[in-house]
């Protein structure tokens, strides 16, 4: 069960991340800081070009193993956006969507496009049969996101919160084949 590594999703291109574009996404990250921090435990000021060659290697490790299948999200002329991907991490039969988008771009629908085509490539994977997405209640720009891609809310649940902006409210969205 493994994904392609190039995914085309219209506006958008999916690849598969390469430590070459490293220091491009830790200055989308530096500068989209005030959107990812409330949400993402993993955004703090000091991101930077190490951390996200961190993240790429891990990555590649989580890609061969098939535990997250990551990818940089570029425009059609290239510019990288953001990153979405595909995670195991709610067991058997189900992959999870995770997603950011650099704050510059964000409200031109790259996040939903991305969502979208990672539900295609996931529901075609054998052994798929749900696609979800997990968010903290108060990540209003990620629910929307969720329904705008045709999700339906299927649960909430209560956690330990991560980041300071959330509540501790998980807010579950699903796909189904």
């Amino acid at each position: 069960m493994e994904p392609p590594e190039v995914v085309n999703a219209g506006e958008l291109v999916l690849k598969r991340w390469e430590p070459a574009w490293a220091e491009e996404a830790a200055g989308a990250i530096q500068e989209s800081l005030p959107e990812l921090q409330p949400f993402m435990p993993w955004a703090h000021d000091g991101y930077d070009v190490e951390a996200a060659r961190s993240y790429v290697e891990l990555s590649a490790n989580n890609w061969a193993e098939g535990t997250a299948f990551n990818y940089a999200l570029f425009t059609a002329a290239g510019e990288l956006v953001g990153s979405s991907g595909l995670m195991t991490r709610m067991g058997p039969g189900t992959l999870e969507i995770g997603y950011w988008i650099h704050s510059g771009h964000t409200g031109r629908g790259y996040a939903t496009a991305a969502v979208t085509a990672l539900t295609r490539v996931a529901l075609a994977l054998p052994g798929i049969d749900r696609v979800a997405i997990r968010h903290d209640v108060a990540n209003v720009a990620s629910g929307a996101v969720a329904a705008k891609a045709g999700f339906t809310e299927v649960e909430r649940a209560r956690r330990e919160p991560e980041a300071p902006g959330e509540t501790g409210v998980d807010v579950v969205w699903e796909r189904r084949r």
